[in-house]
């Protein structure tokens, strides 16, 4: 049923999604020839999911207006109710929350066994960065999972690791290949290297920080 579903026409397919998953699409949002099957879904108005992006075991994800995802990214989490894992995180959220006007690129990884919130107007750019929210805890020798905030207006440069536990502020830029594996709390900041650190003020007066529209031409 869900294959059928993928390979249907968006009009066809979004009467589908919502009659028989309960979906909330706004008549404007797309969803391509995608894999994208979240317990619960909200897409806004001019929101997008890309061509050939998987999503799978997310309890939800949630796209804001004129949000984008793009072509090729996958998109997984362990299931909330599927012990043994992660039993002892009873507050554990695996979702997946873009504020509006916010972009994901192509060929991403993002791990939402926990949740992942990416602020309005913020740009996760260029390809092969991850977000991973679960690893294992040596100590209890255990599966253990922290949550990853990316603020507003902020800029992800390519191939960057963002490990549980990180937090980007508002306003900040990370620089490519950048590791970042704890929250930082500085605003006009750029952030880089392996860990990541605050190397450079921003100003606040860039347009990037103060735009109107997500998309950029």
């Amino acid at each position: 049923m869900r294959l059928l579903i993928v390979l249907l026409p968006w009009p066809l397919k979004r009467f589908l999604l919502r009659v028989l998953y309960k979906y909330e699409l706004h008549p404007r949002s797309r969803i391509g020839l995608a894999w994208v099957f979240p317990r619960h879904l909200v897409m806004g108005e001019g929101a997008s999911i890309g061509h050939l992006t998987v999503c799978k075991g997310l309890e939800r994800l949630e796209l804001g207006a004129h949000t984008s995802i793009g072509r090729l990214n996958w998109i997984s989490a362990w299931p909330l109710n599927q012990p043994p894992h992660f039993a002892h995180l009873t507050g554990r959220k695996p979702q997946l929350i873009l504020g509006a006007h916010a972009a994901i690129t192509h060929r991403h990884i993002i791990d939402c066994t926990d949740e992942v919130t990416i602020g309005a107007y913020t740009t996760m750019a260029g390809y092969r960065s991850q977000i991973l929210t679960h690893s294992v805890d040596l100590a209890e020798s255990r599966q253990d999972a922290k949550p990853v905030h990316i603020g507003a207006y902020s800029f992800i440069g390519t191939a960057c690791t963002m490990l549980g536990g990180t937090v980007v502020p508002d306003h900040c830029v990370v620089g490519a290949n950048a590791l970042l594996n704890k929250a930082h709390d500085e605003t006009y900041r750029l952030y880089a290297g392996v860990p990541a650190k605050a190397v450079a003020t921003l100003d606040p007066q860039m347009k990037y920080f103060t735009r109107a529209k997500g998309f950029i031409i």
